[in-house]
């Protein structure tokens, strides 16, 4: 006898109860509705978002540690790591300067803030210092100090991942030295506590629909939907330049890899749309790590290149900081000549390396940059204060990617990535590594036991 199909409404409440995907989406829309149509809703739901990239935070630091500690003990090989390690800042380098110059070729194209005349002298200059918290960037000095651990503990406490990931290295190099006859105990138990922040990613994960309604909310009950059409044209161009330079992505991989950005994208489009709804790239961090392993990425080279690209592979903000330093200067009718428009890709690719962590960084990059020129008034950061929040999917989607990219990249450089596993992965074979799956089994269950099939037969040989 024939089976009998599902009705519809069965079909879709399935989906909603198996797909994060589904439900994020489903969240997003909602939130948008509710913040344009209560407002004043905004500040009671904020919470919401703010508390769910709280707790994904409390797991990075310890899910990076137990990545890299056990990929440098399993690879057996230091140099390998060292090399990983090289050839990532090499790539991130290449894909920063990229960004930035292609967003002051598009903004002296379209010139985004020609002919609005501005007044920087009526401007608030004081917004930007209740932006930035009264902060400052760190400088080189101090950016390469800070990456150092102060002690054990406090890398943790503090969730500094450079600090985590320096500590990660002495401990995986420590296990190397001494090997499995002095140490049986620690490699095994590590491996164990990766499990387990695996499967605490899960539990939190199940409340991210919840998170991207609240941030939506938030989002536009705050800002409204009439500040797209007031800077429409700034807000249009460095979407097109992301856009424009995500395509880029996409044929560099092809070309590194043989591997499809777009499909790459499908298979991670549950963690690509909670990240723009929480406008938080660190919110979907474990996930992707988690991903990119079941892709064919060896596992030292994630545990070491995504967590770096988050310090020093920031795309989407080098974008935005090449487009919205023309922007500024063009709004104030200072024309900045070839001379001047390097200057702002040397000094932006130094400000945009300790960008991290810092609040406000984007406003505390870009008064670097006018203060460097002399010619723009650093009170004309403020013209973006108005458009930064809406800005924020473009930095998160472009910086999130490029990331991933770079581990592809940087894993075919090292020869670290099954490209065969790869390409099944990305064209959606084997239940385990759909959205459904991933959810239902999120401490790594999936990979074991594909993993655990194949170790008997190979035993039984």
């Amino acid at each position: 006898m024939p089976q009998s199909v599902p009705s519809l409404p069965r079909r879709v409440a399935r989906t909603l109860r198996t797909s994060l995907f589904a439900q994020v989406a489903c969240a997003l829309v909602l939130g948008i509705a509710v913040g344009k149509l209560w407002p004043e809703s905004a500040t009671v739901l904020q919470p919401l978002g703010d508390g769910f990239v709280r707790l994904i935070k409390t797991v990075i630091a310890p899910l990076v540690f137990c990545v890299v500690v056990v990929g440098i003990a399993k690879a057996g090989d230091l140099k390998a790591f060292g090399r990983i390690g090289l050839k990532a800042l090499i790539w991130f380098e290449v894909a920063s300067t990229a960004a930035l110059t292609l967003g002051l070729v598009a903004a002296n194209l379209v010139g985004p803030g020609t002919g609005m005349h501005v007044d920087a002298s009526k401007l608030d200059a004081s917004a930007v210092d209740r932006q930035t918290q009264g902060g400052a960037l760190p400088s080189t000095t101090e950016f390469v100090l800070n990456a150092l651990p102060n002690s054990a503990v406090g890398a943790f406490a503090d969730n500094a991942l450079l600090q985590v990931l320096v500590l990660a290295c002495l401990v995986g190099a420590a296990l190397l030295h001494l090997g499995p006859g002095k140490v049986p105990l620690i490699l095994p138990a590590i491996e164990q506590a990766q499990e387990v922040v695996f499967a605490v990613v899960g539990f939190v994960m199940r409340l991210a629909p919840l998170a991207v309604f609240g941030a939506m909310v938030h989002l536009v009950g705050q800002y409204g939907l009439g500040i797209i059409t007031t800077y429409g044209k700034l807000i249009a161009l460095c979407y097109a330049v992301a856009a424009a330079f995500l395509a880029l992505l996409g044929v560099a991989l092809r070309l590194v890899t043989g591997l499809s950005l777009g499909k790459f994208v499908r298979y991670t489009r549950a963690e690509m749309l909670l990240a723009l709804g929480t406008a938080s790239s660190e919110s979907v961090m474990p996930r992707m790590m988690q991903k990119l392993r079941r892709a064919g990425c060896r596992d030292d080279a994630v545990g070491l290149v995504l967590p770096t690209g988050y310090s020093f592979n920031l795309d989407g903000a080098s974008i935005y900081l090449s487009v919205g330093t023309l922007f500024i200067a063009q709004a104030v009718g200072v024309d900045l000549d070839l001379g001047q428009q390097i200057t702002v890709v040397l000094v932006l690719m130094l400000t945009s390396k300790g960008m991290a962590g810092v609040p406000g960084s984007a406003f505390l990059a870009l008064s670097a940059t006018a203060t460097s020129l002399g010619v723009v008034p650093a009170g004309a950061v403020a013209l973006l204060l108005g458009v930064d929040r809406i800005m924020d999917s473009m930095r998160v989607t472009t910086n999130l990617l490029g990331n991933c990219v770079a581990v592809f990249a940087v894993c075919r450089w090292e020869g670290a990535l099954d490209i065969e596993r790869a390409r099944k992965v990305l064209d959606g074979e084997g239940a385990d590594m759909s959205d459904e799956g991933v959810q239902a089994a999120p401490a790594m269950g999936a990979r074991t036991s594909a993993e655990a099939v194949k170790e008997p037969a190979s035993q039984a040989g």
